[in-house]
């Protein structure tokens, strides 16, 4: 009996021929994977991949991009999930439990430490912020519960550049895991995996990234990873990334595919000309304090020297403190190329007032901060525009 057109259009004879090759990788999208056969069905294995069982657990796509992502963070095991706080969740999920206690830099990514005064807390996971430019006193903060440090460079929006093999080095002395968020460095400034201090290997154990941030570089894209070296500690991640249901859509793993080979251009891109407008506003008396770790004076600099061929495309400013916040804010809406948004990366430069006083447990600036990300605009104009918005300051 022939079958209803209906039934031929779901349960279609043809399959293209293979061999098919092109630039990008196809894109693969399925909640539903198919088995051949009852045998092959029970015999999936979502641990590896060597196979597939269910959209959730991976498809052709997102393998394709975690083994690309794994290869420029210097890993050889990533695991994929929404965004970049997502990343950050999964590792304190995985590694910590009731009773236990994770350090995090006091210039930590901002919900990073929201998480842990809130959903850790109330788990019964204790936490303490600490200055990741003290390398020495970071001991005296370390108990028998402590088990997890997070690592954070250049820290978040006050940019200082912490001397991350010194920490690394307390952290193994007293057996805890080490945790980089790498979305500054996005696996191109340095090797978080490769870390050393006088000839000592002191690689972090977990980079996650925000793959919002460089590996898009849209500004149109939700993602984040987490990348490691040792199977164990990846089990543990992958064990718990299953437990929660995290996965993410073929298009997005599409979008962030296309990218990457434009990632290392666009990096560099975006540091020169970020460098250029830090000199610049290096020279203006409006500001007290131009934060950017390439820049000679901004903390941490000698760190970054030793550590870093690059820096990404992000500085900070400080006002003087005779400039009232209101004054500052009417700078940033006067200006007409920068644009007033969260995230940075992308191909549009932003700039974003802080208030330090309610960010830092012991805030190092009185004046107004403004961060700068830098687009891929011509720095020519990005200082133009700049220039014409200081009339807004007045005098």
């Amino acid at each position: 009996m022939s079958q209803d057109k209906r039934t031929q259009l779901i349960h279609h004879a043809y399959v293209p021929p293979e061999g098919f090759g092109g630039v990008a990788p196809g894109v693969h999208k399925a909640s539903t994977v198919l088995f051949p056969n009852v045998a092959a069905l029970q015999a999936r294995n979502w641990r590896s991949k060597s196979g597939y069982t269910y959209g959730l657990h991976g498809t052709p796509t997102t393998f394709t991009l975690e083994e690309r992502i794994a290869t420029l963070e210097g890993g050889l095991q990533t695991l994929l999930v929404p965004s970049g706080l997502a990343a950050i969740t999964l590792v304190d999920m995985a590694l910590l439990r009731q009773g236990d206690e994770v350090l995090i830099p006091d210039n930590a990514y901002g919900p990073n430490k929201e998480l842990a005064r809130n959903e850790l807390a109330g788990w019964g996971i204790t936490h303490r912020f600490y200055d990741p430019m003290d390398a020495r006193g970071l001991a005296a903060l370390i108990g028998p519960h402590t088990k997890l440090l997070w690592l954070e460079a250049a820290g978040s929006v006050t940019m200082e550049f912490p001397d991350l093999p010194a920490l690394v080095k307390v952290a193994r002395e007293h057996g805890l895991t080490v945790a980089l968020d790498n979305t500054w460095g996005a696996g191109i400034a340095f090797d978080p995996f490769e870390l050393t201090h006088e000839g000592e290997p002191l690689g972090v154990d977990v980079s996650v990234q925000a793959l919002t941030k460089y590996p898009s570089g849209g500004g149109d894209v939700l993602m984040g990873s987490a990348t490691t070296r040792d199977e164990a500690l990846h089990l543990k991640l992958k064990f718990c990334h299953m437990r929660m249901g995290w996965g993410v859509g073929g298009n997005d793993v599409e979008l962030v595919l296309r990218s990457l080979p434009s990632l290392a251009l666009r990096y560099e891109a975006q540091d020169a000309a970020a460098r250029t407008l830090a000199a610049w506003w290096s020279q203006r008396r409006e500001v007290v304090q131009v934060l950017h770790p390439a820049l000679p004076g901004s903390p941490g600099h000698e760190c970054w020297k030793r550590l870093c061929t690059r820096a990404a495309g992000l500085f900070s400013v400080v006002f003087n403190e005779r400039y009232s916040p209101e004054q500052v804010f009417a700078f940033i809406d006067a200006l007409r190329v920068f644009k007033i948004g969260y995230s940075w990366a992308g191909p549009v430069s932003l700039a974003v007032p802080y208030n330090l006083k309610i960010m830092r447990d012991v805030p190092a600036y009185s004046g107004t901060l403004v961060r700068f990300s830098i687009g891929l605009e011509a720095a020519a104009d990005l200082i133009h525009d700049c220039q014409q918005a200081l009339q807004a300051l007045g005098p």
